[in-house]
């Protein structure tokens, strides 16, 4: 089965206008798996919602963490149950910063690396000069508040380059929720494979150490690895919301450009020698336009 992730969410403890009990009452009534806490520069409501998880006893999990805001991006950190400092905080060499999150066993990811900058909104933009990102477990594709064209298919475009270039991170997306009136539906959310009563925070772990996460607005496209070929097939998550659409399209991109293919009749399986070294998957619902995005699969490696 897949679980359904919100990993970027606010609360008045930093900026959001939503208490911490409004949060988790939001996240059940979504029908979320599992939800993160990433205020800005505190870990302030972990208390308060370790308090609420423990005597409601909600149908979903939590994952304590943070955003660091700097002057010079953003960085989302889930699992990061301790405060580390950021005082030193260096554009140049950001990696001290990812090391130390690392150390305290927190996940590490890049929120909104295109985000409008100053004087609209300084320090949201990413412009810290990475690199080495072996200390970098994802990178938020995705912030759905942002606009599309302007913010998030530029952050989709740099992370297929950096993958097809051989670095090894994952993608996820992120509501950077902030009120309990913001829209779920067709909004993107990051998902993973769990078992059916399985440990969410640590199955998600496990797919982001591996890069096999999915972005998608409620519609998969699933990969297998079946001896020389590869099977793709459509996997409806039931996200409320979803509008199905009456095609869709799988795109597969390699350092050679992209291909396309019909997947609106069933699984589809291509010969494992026809595709590249890396090939990047991607469902559209019909016409294949970055509004009509639907899904980023996890790479294919051979």
């Amino acid at each position: 089965m897949f679980k359904r992730y919100e990993l970027h969410n606010h609360t008045i403890e930093s900026d959001a206008p939503i208490s911490c009990q409004e949060l988790v009452d939001r996240m059940v009534a979504d029908g979320v798996d599992c939800f993160a806490i990433t205020d800005h520069n505190t870990i302030s409501p972990h208390y308060i919602i370790r308090k609420i998880m423990a005597e409601q006893k909600p149908p979903l999990q939590c994952i304590y963490g943070m955003e660091y805001t700097t002057y010079f991006g953003h960085i989302v950190c889930p699992y990061l149950e301790q405060y580390v400092p950021w005082d030193s905080i260096d554009r140049h060499k950001p990696e001290r910063l990812f090391e130390a999150c690392k150390k305290a066993n927190a996940i590490t990811g890049i929120a909104h690396p295109f985000a409008y900058y100053e004087p609209l909104a300084q320090g949201c933009r990413f412009e810290m000069d990475i690199h080495d990102f072996s200390n970098v477990d994802y990178i938020e594709i995705v912030n759905n508040p942002e606009p599309l064209r302007e913010v998030n298919v530029p952050a989709i475009r740099w992370w297929e380059k950096l993958v097809l270039d051989g670095v090894k991170v994952a993608a996820c997306a992120g509501m950077d929720l902030h009120k309990v009136t913001d829209r779920f539906a067709m909004r993107f959310a990051t998902y993973a494979e769990g078992q059916e009563g399985g440990d969410a925070e640590a199955e998600l772990r496990a797919a982001l150490a591996v890069q096999r996460t999915w972005i998608s607005k409620g519609m998969l496209v699933n990969w297998t690895v079946e001896r020389d070929v590869v099977r793709f097939e459509l996997c409806d998550v039931q996200k409320p919301g979803f509008v199905p659409s009456d095609t869709y399209t799988l795109s597969l991109k390699n350092k050679d450009g992209s291909r396309h293919f019909d997947l609106t009749n069933g699984p589809l399986t291509i010969p494992l020698d026809e595709l590249g070294e890396v090939e990047i998957p991607k469902l559209y619902g019909g016409e294949v336009t970055w509004e009509n995005l639907i899904c980023v699969a996890p790479v294919i490696r051979k």
